[in-house]
Order: structure tokens, then C-alpha cells, then sequence
């Protein structure tokens, strides 16, 4: 059942379109991502669907509700951390919790969200003191505190080390595997991968495919390599024997080295053609595709050219 449905929204600031005839939808219970580089429209979207600002065109629901009209009753239902999220340096962890549990009718117990997300120890910390992957700790707590169907997380682990941010994506499953539906925004490919049962890929103001992070993967036609090493057999022309199979584009040898680039499963016929000449390899390795190479393919220009 879908709990968010977004169709053909639009916003331009200045007469400059950013966001043009964006459209998707959100499952319950899924985490879905919203993924494209700095400045392709993503944070934009989302504010349009949690109702902090109005579309100038299209629609969107979210749990059956419309954002601009019954912003209000939503804000009870969804959880909100933003991009750019920041308390008072001297404010306490108890005491950011116990204000944002006064903004709601029916809030959770703030004082199970410290144990829940390992902040019971650090209940009289200022905010200032926290490390990174605590004030994130913190920040998913409070958009829980109001006890949300629906999770609205953006650019959560911007500005982490590595241990942090694998940490927060502990924390995101979590959330998910409690029974909220999280909605993720993202512009790092491995966080998406991770974390997301569907993506949404967004550049300049469009959705341009929305699949699971392996069918984006898996429908790319990008070049990549297989490589491993020839042990034994006779093999003078090993380019002749492999270059003509299906997929495949071109062999290379160094010696014992090998490297065989091609497209789609060409790496099952090469194998099957090593293994008829009996040719002994060790050390095979077959090049990972990525979404970033599915982000080539549906743009036609690498990830971080958003200019």
C-alpha cells in the first residue's frame, strides 16, 4: 500500500525550474531513497511532500493526507530531520527530547528513546559536546519522538567518518524494522545500496527511473572488465578464442595477466570457453558494476557533473 504518492509536482524560485514534473511513490514499510547529486532537486521534493514548502504545480499525499491543507494534522503523523538540523550548543539531551515531545498530542516516551538509541548515558550532555554520530543519534530521535508512521531523514550522514556513518545505517534499518516507512535522501551511492529497498533517481528537477538498487544496476549496458590469471593449457591466441563470443569487446594479455572487457553476462561465456580448451585460471575477478554506472547510463554524464 502506498503511503506517499507524488505526481507531476513542480517549483521554480526566480523563474528557475527545480523541481519539473516530478512523480513517485513510497510503500509502506519500505526504506526508499531519493538519490542525485547536490543541487538536483531531492531536498526540495521531500520539503514539498512534508508540507515546509508549496509546489507550484502537481500533487502529492502523504498517509492519504494533502501537505498544504492538512499540514497540521500530518505534522502528528510524520518525522521530520532536516538537511541542514542544528539545537543550542548548551541545550541538554533531555531536554531536546522532552521540547519536541511537547509539540505533539500523543508523543512517545523520550526517556525509552534514550535507551533505545544509546543515549542514556549522555541524558545531561550538551549538545555541543556530542560527537557526530551522537547529535545524529539524537536528531533520529527526536523526529521519532512524536511516534511517526512516516520518517523523512535527509543527508543524515553527511560529515561522518566511515565508523559513523556505518553506525547510522544500523540505526536507519532499526527505524524500518520498528514499523516506520523511511524516506531516505541521499547523494551517496553505497549509502543508498545499503540501505534502500527502492530509489528514486532524481537529476535536474526529474525522476528519471525509480527501481530496487540492483535493477538499476542490472539494467546498465556499461562496459566492465573480468580479469585472472592463465595457470596452464595452450592458449597462442587467446584473443581469437575469446574475442568473438558474445558481449565481449576486447582481450588484453600481459604475460599471465588477462583482461577481458565486455557488456551484459559476457563473463558466463567466457568462463564456459576457458573451461571447453581446458585452460586453468586462477585469481578471476569480474569488475562490480555500479549505481554509479547506472547513473551514467540514465544521464549520459557522471554522478558529480550537475552543473
Amino acid at each position: 500500500m502506498a503511503v506517499i504518492e507524488v505526481s507531476g509536482m513542480t517549483k521554480s524560485y526566480a523563474g528557475q525550474p527545480v523541481l519539473n514534473g516530478v512523480s513517485f511513490s513510497v510503500e509502506e514499510g519500505e526504506i526508499f531513497g531519493i538519490l542525485g547529486p547536490n543541487g538536483a532537486g531531492k531536498t526540495t521534493a521531500v520539503e514539498c511532500v512534508e508540507g515546509l514548502r508549496r509546489p507550484d504545480g502537481g500533487s502529492a499525499r502523504v498517509l492519504g493526507l494533502d501537505p498544504g491543507k492538512d499540514g497540521r494534522r500530518l505534522r502528528e503523523l510524520i518525522g521530520v530531520q532536516l538537511q541542514h538540523t542544528q539545537l543550542p550548543e548548551n541545550i541538554k539531551v533531555w531536554e531536546a527530547l522532552d521540547l519536541y515531545a511537547s509539540f505533539y498530542a500523543r508523543p512517545r516516551d523520550w526517556r525509552e528513546l534514550l535507551e533505545q538509541w544509546g543515549l542514556a548515558d549522555k541524558r545531561d550532555a550538551r549538545f555541543g559536546k556530542l560527537s557526530g554520530g551522537q547529535k545524529q543519534r539524537l536528531f533520529i530521535a527526536l523526529a521519532l519522538v512524536g511516534g511517526p508512521k512516516v520518517a523523512f531523514l535527509d543527508e543524515l550522514t553527511t560529515g561522518l567518518d566511515p565508523q559513523a556513518r556505518r553506525a547510522t545505517w544500523e540505526v536507519i534499518k532499526r527505524v524500518r524494522d520498528g514499523g516506520v516507512t523511511v524516506v531516505l535522501v541521499s547523494h551517496f551511492m553505497d549509502e543508498v545500496e545499503e540501505l534502500c529497498d527502492r530509489v528514486a533517481v532524481v537529476d535536474r528537477g526529474k525522476v528519471v527511473a525509480v527501481d530496487t538498487p540492483s535493477g538499476l544496476i542490472d539494467g546498465v549496458d556499461a562496459e566492465h572488465q573480468m580479469r585472472f590469471t592463465l595457470m596452464t593449457g595452450d592458449s597462442a591466441d587467446l584473443a581469437a578464442l575469446l574475442g568473438d563470443l558474445p558481449g565481449v569487446s576486447g582481450v588484453s594479455r600481459t604475460g599471465d595477466q588477462v583482461v577481458v572487457t565486455g557488456r551484459g553476462d559476457f563473463a558466463t561465456a567466457v568462463t564456459a570457453a576457458l573451461a571447453r580448451h581446458q585452460l586453468l585460471v586462477a585469481d578471476l575477478r569480474i569488475g562490480r558494476r555500479t549505481l554509479d554506472d547506472a547513473f551514467i547510463a540514465l544521464t549520459g554524464r557522471p554522478f558529480g557533473d550537475h552543473a
